[in-house]
């Protein structure tokens, strides 16, 4: 059910046309997106929406940064990094509380933990978040970051280029666990990057600083519709699902289910539940730009506390826990 905030938010003047460019191509976790505009709600709010398919999330900061579009989905730590080159972006809710980030390989490949990793080649995009932050996971496993070669591949490729054994590993979204377990059985190996003590923020709305000084109030009915969306597809994902396999074509349902499921998990934390759908706590964020900074390092330092707001977040809008599987 959506919320009297968003229900009673006051259209702008004449329809503003805005830009949401996606992280990757549209999977479950931009259902929302695409059920609260085949409703009509960014509409009826004076928002007319186009969702551009993304190429990484270093891509969408840039995009957005520059502002070549007023929004994005981009993984956090990977806009601040942006931010630090410096594009003009604020994060204005979180979607993944949890890193999604994790590396998987075969055990018929002989590699038995991060340790093995030197000298054997890494496969994903090369906009993708994970090779940016990889001298972080590198540093933390006790690695050399410049011991692997990083093989280009697109995101639909990476399980066939493991599976050949094009690759020796390949990094990836939680999301997608279960095709890999369906495809590759036990000999598959995952390891979340949170076991080596690299849990940053995930994926967040990012918008233009500019924009946002700019047109302060569609920014707000955007994240308002954007956490009552998501709130509803957590309720009950059949119309999200819907929406989504509508508006993208060649879409599995099942496939998409599976990764809702993995989903609710992954936005799911003490904040998330307590504070509001979407929240993004200051101090774990000042975390987040300390790893960064002293992992990856930023070309212009600058204070953390503006790379994010939340006050656009409607606080009676709270993640429900007990839709969560365990």
């Amino acid at each position: 059910m959506l919320t009297a905030a968003v229900l009673g938010l006051s259209p702008v003047q004449a329809q503003e046309k805005v830009t949401l460019v996606l992280n990757w191509v549209p999977t479950a976790d931009h259902a929302a997106y695409y059920w609260a505009k085949q409703q009509g709600l960014y509409q009826k709010a004076g928002i007319d929406l186009s969702i551009d398919v993304g190429r990484g999330s270093a891509l969408s900061a840039q995009r957005v940064g520059s502002g070549g579009a007023a929004f994005g989905i981009s993984d956090l730590a990977t806009s601040l990094v942006a931010k630090g080159k410096g594009a003009d972006l604020i994060a204005v809710m979180v979607v993944y509380a949890n890193s999604p980030q994790g590396f998987y390989w075969l055990k018929s490949s002989g590699i038995t933990g991060p340790k093995d990793f030197s000298g054997r080649r890494i496969g994903n995009p090369p906009g993708d978040a994970a090779r940016i932050m990889w001298p972080a996971f590198a540093k933390a496993a006790g690695i050399d970051p410049a011991s692997v070669t990083f093989v280009n591949i697109t995101p639909q490729a990476k399980n066939a280029a493991l599976k050949g054994r094009t690759v020796d590993i390949i990094s990836d979204f939680f999301n997608e666990h279960d095709t890999k377990v369906i495809e590759m059985g036990d000999d598959l190996v995952h390891l979340p990057w949170k076991q080596v003590g690299i849990n940053p923020y995930g994926n967040a709305i990012i918008v233009n600083g500019a924009f946002l000084q700019a047109k302060p109030a569609v920014v707000e009915s955007f994240v308002k519709i954007s956490q009552a969306a998501f709130a509803q597809c957590v309720a009950d994902f059949a119309p999200c699902l819907k929406a989504l396999t509508e508006g993208v074509s060649g879409l599995d349902e099942a496939t998409q289910l599976r990764q809702w499921e993995r989903i609710k998990w992954l936005m799911t934390d003490g904040f998330t539940t307590e504070k509001g759908l979407g929240w993004i706590d200051a101090a774990r964020l000042k975390s987040d730009y300390d790893l960064v900074q002293t992992y990856i390092g930023l070309d212009k330092p600058f204070d953390p506390a503006t790379a994010f707001t939340t006050k656009f977040l409607d606080p009676s809008v709270k993640m429900d826990a007990s839709k969560v599987k365990n």
